[in-house]
């Protein structure tokens, strides 16, 4: 049984799926950033609308954030924590001086694509390693982030 760490999980598959947890961890911080980039100097006719729903993409990014490297945690390594790390690691590019609604909108879009990805992976995983902890956390994202994706997609028309 020493293969199994405190929760019961084997070891290797548990520091694999917080590797990849470091991952979606930065992409998150960028993602983070990001959105309050575009919250602070969006302008255009959908001002007051895009400028509330980026400030809900940052606050439920700080939630996701904390969640993850917690989740990181309890799986027995440490997780990512300074912002070089981030953008070494991180998919999701950062953006500066964003201030057009539809090219704001379009990075949350293909933000929520890397996401995705990253989270459907780690689903399968978490799947093969008994990982329900990990298996739960990604299955309410993804759950939350395909709605977001249609609702900003009919932004977009």
């Amino acid at each position: 049984m020493d293969y199994l760490n405190y929760i019961g999980l084997e070891r290797d598959k548990s520091h694999h799926i917080a590797e990849k947890l470091n991952a979606l961890l930065a992409n998150y911080q960028v993602f983070y950033l990001n959105a309050r980039g575009f919250h602070w100097n969006i302008k255009g006719d959908k001002f007051f609308e895009l400028h509330a729903k980026f400030e809900e993409l940052y606050t439920d990014s700080l939630v996701k954030i904390d969640e993850i490297a917690e989740r990181v945690l309890t799986l027995g390594k440490q997780p990512l924590h300074s912002f070089s790390d981030y953008v070494e690691v991180a998919q999701i590019s950062e953006h500066k001086n964003v201030q057009d609604e539809g090219t704001a909108v379009r990075i949350i879009l293909e933000s929520f694509r890397i996401l995705l990805l990253q989270e459907r992976e780690l689903l399968v995983l978490a799947d093969e390693a008994q990982d329900e902890g990990t298996n739960s956390l990604m299955s309410d994202y993804i759950r939350e982030q395909e709605k977001l994706v249609w609702m900003y997609a009919a932004f977009l028309g």
